[in-house]
Parts: C-alpha cells; sequence; structure tokens
C-alpha cells in the first residue's frame, strides 16, 4: 500500500470514530504530544490529554455529541517518508445543549509515521467559508 493511502485510511479512520463518537478510539489516533488550534477555543491545546480534558468538559457541561462526519475533496502531500499533511471539508452533525446543528469546517492534520504506522501531530480546524 501507497505512503499516501495510508495517510488516506488513517484520517478516515480518525472521521469515522469522531462521526459515530467512539472517543477512546479516535483520542488514539493522535499522538500523546499532538497540538490543536480550534477556532472555537481561545487557546492552542498542547496535547492529547488537554483536547481530552476539553472534550469531556463539553460532554458534562454542555450535553456534546457527534452524530455524524463526512469528509470530502481529501489532499495529501507527503514530506519525505515520515511525515504528510493531509486536508480536507469535514461536515459535522454535533450535539450541544440538546440542539444537534451541521458545522461546516476546514481542516488540516499532520501525520507523522511513528512505529510503523501514521499517527496525527496537529490538527487545525477553520470554519468553511462561501467563495
Amino acid at each position: 500500500m501507497s505512503a499516501t493511502q495510508e495517510v488516506l485510511d488513517a484520517a478516515a479512520k480518525i472521521v469515522d470514530d469522531f462521526g459515530h463518537h467512539r472517543t477512546a478510539e479516535y483520542f488514539a489516533g493522535f499522538a500523546a504530544d499532538a497540538s490543536f488550534m480550534f477556532y472555537t477555543h481561545s487557546e492552542r491545546l498542547n496535547s492529547r490529554a488537554d483536547y481530552q480534558a476539553l472534550w469531556q468538559q463539553w460532554e458534562t457541561q454542555d450535553g456534546f455529541k457527534v452524530h455524524g462526519c463526512r469528509s470530502s475533496n481529501p489532499l495529501v502531500q507527503l514530506i519525505g517518508d515520515h511525515a504528510a499533511v493531509f486536508s480536507h471539508l469535514v461536515s459535522s452533525d454535533i450535539e450541544f445543549g440538546g440542539e444537534v446543528s451541521t458545522i461546516a469546517e476546514r481542516e488540516t492534520i499532520v501525520f507523522a509515521k511513528q512505529d510503523g504506522r501514521w499517527v496525527a501531530v496537529h490538527e487545525h480546524l477553520s470554519p468553511e467559508t462561501a467563495a
């Protein structure tokens, strides 16, 4: 299998786990020292544990739940043999406070090949803008 396909598969698993609210599996796709930049959060999250704590806060305080997630227009850019940038458009059905809404975003995930598998080391989200 090509490195591009391996990255696409790793990204698809993250999207699928997120879309089915499989929390443990979703976070397993990220390195422990991964960082996260979300336009909906004021600060960079500097580790997977920081993101997990925020996720848990969303669940307990805001009734957060993911009901679905769809990816389109994927692009993989390989950087040597051990790094890749994955970008796509993502549409997610998210529940907060008992209300479900669909959110359209642009996402970039940086992957690194560690111990023979591609893991996410950075994620950046921004709102999808109209052309």
